[in-house]
């Protein structure tokens, strides 16, 4: 049965440095990003045990509203009930192994299968079969119900966990809830959701998320608008396995030098949206954009229709990178976050699927937003498709599409007789904390 935690006012975010862990030094092998036996036993120890996103609650506003969320060989039933509470299930009918409902969404007074119109109630309790006295052992309604499984409302998504022995998902996030309960995650539409299926590990998608290391080869276009210098980042790692990164955004901060041009170009829109000129901040003095930012947008705020008051100046320009175990990444900003997951393919471990979503905060009163951070107007009225396709089909944006094209160079490298374990920097640490905790999981 599902537990809404209820929203509480939202306190400042604590920066303070987490201590450091104690690192092992275990080599990464290669064999866990192909390995079938590996990815079999990830199955049984990880994805069944660790709580998962299904979707956005704004999907089950309605009772009878209910949706579908794959996760390796299983899918899983979202459904608001008449009680007004959301459950999970198994989405298979207790008849002869047919999905009750298809892979997508819809509104229902009951969930019956297509097979032989096994009907099902909104709690899951099977109320009515074709031929009832016909079954010599007795009437399986009320008997044969559908499984249900963990399920919690948070931060306006609908999670899940398949153990029943799971930890509450409060107590499974930790420090992480209060720190991304500053940010009104309810109220943030998805106004892009897209899918690849790609043919890599889901633990590169991971890794990559988890270091800044690569940025400014990746990602290029980033050299004059991101501090990616780790010495001005912080990392903390906590210990239910989560980490997370601040990371100075908006323009060169402590060393970056030159790339005037690019550097206005690229933070135009934003400027000009906190009314700023960009012809200010020529003849050297782009370092000054971050904190003209952030005084901006404290000034102006309000009349725009968000309410910083809780927020660090920090938090309105820098990045805020959150990576949750086993495979999320937020990387939150005022007008929104970025959300991005890789998923376990059903049979092949060195292939997987990547998910992207984009949440937009919506300015109170506006319909129509132009978000600095996808670079685009959004609308909030439209929900959005869900675009799906195989890598190079789907466009996910510059930025996550320059990830994407490492990633099956990458896995064919880890297959190379010439490459033994991993060699990482101190900046990389959040990787190797996710690698141990992942064989923790796993020896359990």
């Amino acid at each position: 049965m599902a537990t809404v935690i209820d929203p509480k006012s939202r306190p400042r975010a604590d920066m303070s440095k987490f201590p450091e862990p104690n690192f092992k030094d275990t080599p990464i092998t290669p064999d866990r990003y192909y390995s079938k036996e590996w990815a079999d036993r990830e199955w049984e120890m990880i994805w069944t045990k660790t709580w998962q996103i299904a979707g956005v609650a704004q999907q089950v506003q309605k009772v009878g509203d209910w949706f579908t969320a794959d996760l390796g060989t299983e899918t899983i039933v979202c459904v608001r009930g008449e009680d007004d509470v959301v459950r999970a299930f198994y989405n298979v009918c207790q008849h002869r192994g047919m999905p009750v409902v298809p892979n997508g969404s819809g509104n229902a007074k009951r969930l019956v299968c297509p097979y032989h119109g096994w009907a099902y109630n909104l709690k899951g309790i099977l109320k009515t079969v074709p031929d009832e006295a016909d079954f010599v052992q007795g009437s399986p309604c009320g008997k044969t119900n559908m499984v249900e499984i963990q399920c919690e409302v948070w931060a306006g998504f609908v999670w899940f966990n398949m153990d029943k022995d799971a930890a509450p998902l409060k107590s499974f996030l930790g420090p992480i809830v209060d720190m991304i309960d500053t940010y009104p995650m309810d109220k943030m539409v998805r106004t892009h959701w897209m899918t690849i299926e790609g043919e890599f590990n889901w633990k590169l998608i991971q890794d990559n998320f988890n270091e800044s290391y690569h940025v400014p080869f990746v990602h290029p276009q980033t050299k004059f608008v991101m501090e990616y210098s780790h010495k001005f980042c912080q990392f903390d790692l906590f210990p239910e396995g989560h980490a997370r990164m601040f990371m100075p955004g908006a323009g060169p901060t402590k060393t970056l030098r030159g790339g005037e041009n690019e550097t206005l170009d690229q933070l135009a829109q934003e400027l000009a949206f906190w009314g700023l000129d960009p012809e200010q901040f020529r003849g050297g003095k782009t370092g000054e954009i971050r904190l003209a930012l952030q005084k901006a947008k404290r000034e102006k705020g309000a009349s725009k229709g968000y309410d910083f008051s809780t927020y660090h100046d920090d938090q309105l320009t820098d990045h805020w990178h959150f990576t949750i175990f086993p495979n999320l990444s937020f990387s939150l900003k005022p007008d929104g976050n970025i959300w991005l997951r890789g998923r376990p393919h059903e049979t092949d471990p060195e292939k997987c699927y990547f998910d992207m979503w984009y949440m937009t905060l919506f300015p109170e009163g506006t319909e129509r937003y132009y978000s600095q951070s996808m670079t685009e107007w959004v609308d909030v009225s439209v929900p959005a498709p869900h675009v799906q396709g195989k890598v190079g089909e789907v466009d996910m944006g510059p930025g996550i599409s320059q990830d994407v094209d490492v990633w099956g160079y990458q896995q064919r490298g880890l297959r190379s007789r010439g490459y033994k374990r991993d060699y990482l920097a101190w900046q990389e640490r959040r990787v190797r904390f996710f690698h141990e905790n992942l064989e923790k999981w796993m020896a359990r």
